[in-house]
C-alpha cells in the first residue's frame, strides 16, 4: 500500500511512503507511481493528538507519544 502525502510536518513536503506485506516501510521524496486510487485523507497532528478525516474510513482521533505539528493531505494507493 502507498501513501502519497502533501503538506507540512514530514521530512519532505511531497513524499510517498510504501508499506510492504512484511510490515516494513520505505519513504521516498516526491510521487512514486503507479497510483491506484483507494482513498484520500486529511491528517492534522497537533502536539500528541492526531485527527484523521478519511473518505473510506471516516473520522479517527488517536494519541501519539511524541509532540509534533503536521497538516497533511494524502492519497491511499494500492501497489
Amino acid at each position: 500500500m502507498k501513501f502519497i502525502e502533501f503538506g507540512i510536518g514530514n521530512a519532505w513536503s511531497i513524499r510517498t511512503e510504501t508499506e510492504f506485506e512484511d510490515c516494513t516501510e520505505n519513504e521516498e521524496r516526491g510521487i512514486v507511481g503507479p497510483i491506484h486510487f483507494q482513498s484520500a485523507y486529511i491528517r492534522i497532528w497537533i502536539r500528541k493528538t492526531v485527527i484523521i478525516l478519511d473518505l473510506k474510513e471516516g473520522f479517527k482521533k488517536t494519541k501519539k507519544n511524541r509532540n509534533a505539528f503536521k497538516l497533511i493531505f494524502g492519497i491511499v494507493s494500492l501497489g
